[in-house]
């Protein structure tokens, strides 16, 4: 048996041959790839030392050997200095996984300097890897993984295009119901949620970016839009976070009477404290509030947690 960092080790039982436990590889004891492994497992988040048996084998993450050619590119060593020969990333590109280191140390107010020093790399390294094509080895993501508090998976992007929640189910769940103080924490992370509205074709759910003002839900849209629909109604806006390694996560569910922001000075106020644009782009200047006149919430996760 061998593996690399990142892979999964599954444990079957050996009576069905069905997944009775799995878990993330986050560290290799030997250079070859062979036991004993550092395993975070999924139903717990707990990582141990694993002797994988006879009931256990490897799910590769890493595409199998000549599935695929592509042109050798250069990168700067972890220490900031020497350069190697590596094969391109092939999930998402080299690039698209910079691009998600940097959104997870933005998202979690980390410098690069801090992130570094987490890591344990160079913070000239860590800016070749953010800012280039640059295409780091599986120890590399594993040491930035661990620093971020992800996965390796997270940050290649598998499973990008995939719906969330194909996981593992914990062995011991717990669905709890959310305070309505945990709610209001949860969604006041602005982000983006979805909006549930009448429209003449039927009822349509649209994904928003959203902020939280003052209590109330209030989003960007453009005229004669879907969301735009959700004016002068009572609505649903509903947003959520999964953590997939760990099969776990919440969601948090607002219903309230929907307007148009049209006061002058209140649009200004908004479009200042904005944190981003729409994704979707183009003109979309018309503001909808959303006031809460319910909120509540439900947390899934390892029992007694």
């Amino acid at each position: 048996m061998r593996a690399h960092l990142g892979d999964q080790l599954v444990i079957e039982s050996p009576g069905t041959g069905a997944a009775r436990r799995d878990g993330e590889i986050v560290g290799l004891h030997h250079e070859d790839g062979t036991p004993p492994y550092d395993v975070r497992w999924s139903d717990t988040g707990e990582v141990t030392l694993m002797f994988p048996g006879p009931d256990a084998h490897v799910r590769h993450l890493e595409p199998e050997p000549g599935r695929f050619h592509a042109p050798s590119g250069h990168r700067m060593d972890e220490a900031g200095g020497g350069v190697t020969v590596t094969p391109p990333e092939v999930t998402g590109g080299a690039g698209a996984i910079g691009r998600r280191v940097v959104a997870e140390r933005r998202r979690q107010g980390l410098s690069r300097e801090e992130l570094a020093d987490r890591a344990g790399m160079a913070p000239d390294y860590l800016a070749h890897l953010e800012e280039r094509l640059a295409d780091p080895s599986l120890a590399t993501l594993g040491r930035l993984a661990g620093a971020l508090g992800t996965t390796v998976a997270s940050l290649r992007g598998v499973g990008i295009e995939a719906p969330p929640g194909q996981g593992q189910v914990l062995l011991h769940p717990e669905l709890r119901p959310l305070s309505f103080d945990e709610c209001r924490v949860r969604l006041a992370s602005h982000g983006v949620g979805r909006v549930a509205v009448s429209t003449p074709d039927g009822p349509a759910i649209i994904p928003v970016n959203y902020e939280v003002v003052d209590g109330a839900i209030v989003f960007r849209t453009a005229p004669g839009s879907a969301p735009a629909a959700a004016a002068g109604t009572d609505v649903a806006f509903e947003v959520d976070q999964v953590d997939e390694a760990m099969s776990q996560g919440w969601s948090v569910l607002v219903v309230g009477p929907a307007s148009i922001v049209s006061q002058p000075d209140a649009v200004r106020r908004l479009a200042e404290r904005a944190h981003t644009k729409p994704w979707a782009g183009g003109q979309r200047e018309m503001w909808v509030s959303i006031q809460p006149t319910r909120l509540t919430g439900r947390h899934i996760g390892p029992a007694g947690e």
